[in-house]
């Protein structure tokens, strides 16, 4: 991993090898863009990365919870003119003290947005028996209500990431039950592909709960087990971006648009093993066949980033121009629609 000095260097590198200066977009960067090989840790040091690419702002958890860093890093964003997003764990406990101590941080940085997640993991691969699934649906459920009630406490929205555990129905279900002002989703657009969700069904089904976004366009392809999944450059898969920005705008005018381009070998989504469904049996029957017909409908544009094998510096070159070039696509193609 990257110290801040390493990762300062690597994004000077990356700015200066731009032929011409980024505009500016309204587009934020989320520090898991950057998952595969630069994993950058210093919030700082981020900002001045994406605020190099063009980005309109950081989706990135505190590197510190010291009151001066938090001043600092409030000062930059006011003075770049960018914003800031905070990431969270879910709470561990009904008094978890380095939980509270990470969102008055992030506050009093800028945050009033925070995205956090169940599952670190996809739930297919996770999960090998259906009482270790319920578990941890037990156990989510009662970190919930302490996310919501964190959230009413310090008054910022915390949206929960459809992060390749719970099914469109199942989060919409949760926001119904723990309903608060505050709590929320993050909404992604590219996740529950691999859960045989249609994706347009997912963003009208959850768009009106969206504090904030994970942003990206994907492609499909097949292999012997089921489909691959795979996060494109915009503009480089299946989805209709434009169709894409406007539910969630419709729906939720105010809630910001947060790029999450993943580097990385394309995922496998075994649909065809028995260990996939264990979780989900019922859903074999209404799902698999629309899916599958979607993935032979919709074969790759380009060519999915692969990584395996490469040096870790040149996957790190990866990384930043695929934001880089998502940052630009986004400003020139999709944002002009926006700003009517």
């Amino acid at each position: 991993m990257l110290n801040r000095r390493q990762f300062t260097l690597a994004a000077s590198a990356a700015a200066a090898a731009a032929a011409a200066p980024r505009p500016k977009t309204i587009l934020g960067v989320c520090t898991t863009s950057y998952l595969t090989a630069t994993r950058p840790r210093d919030t700082l040091a981020f900002l001045e990365h994406c605020r190099s690419q063009g980005a309109g702002g950081i989706q990135a958890s505190m590197s510190s919870a010291d009151p001066a860093f938090a001043k600092t890093l409030r000062a930059k964003l006011d003075g770049y003119g960018m914003f800031y997003e905070g990431m969270l764990p879910m709470p561990k406990s009904d008094n978890d003290e380095s939980y509270e101590a990470q969102i008055v941080a992030a506050k009093a940085a800028g945050a009033a947005v925070f995205r956090t997640g169940c599952l670190s993991g996809r739930r297919y691969e996770t999960f090998n028996d259906l009482a270790s699934w319920k578990t941890f649906v037990a156990n989510s459920e009662k970190a919930i209500e302490r996310t919501a009630r964190a959230a009413d406490k310090h008054k910022v929205a915390i949206g929960i990431e459809n992060h390749k555990d719970w099914t469109t129905g199942e989060l919409a279900d949760l926001m119904r039950r723990y309903s608060s002002e505050y709590l929320g989703v993050t909404l992604d657009t590219g996740n529950n592909f691999s859960l045989l969700d249609e994706p347009y069904s997912l963003l009208e089904t959850l768009a009106p709960w969206a504090v904030t976004t994970h942003i990206k366009d994907m492609a499909l392809g097949e292999y012997a087990d089921g489909f691959l999944l795979s996060e494109v450059n915009l503009g480089d898969g299946m989805l209709d971006m434009p169709r894409v920005l406007q539910i969630v705008r419709k729906a939720r005018p105010k809630t910001r648009f947060i790029l999450e381009m993943i580097t990385r070998d394309p995922l496998k989504v075994p649909v065809w093993t028995d260990k996939y469904w264990i979780t989900f049996a019922d859903r074999r029957a209404t799902a698999l066949a629309s899916t599958m017909q979607l993935v032979k409908r919709n074969p790759p544009r380009v060519p999915p980033p692969v990584t395996s094998g490469k040096p870790v510096e040149d996957v790190k070159v990866m990384e930043a121009q695929n934001v880089g070039a998502c940052l630009r696509y986004f400003y020139e193609k999709l944002e002009p629609a926006l700003r009517v």
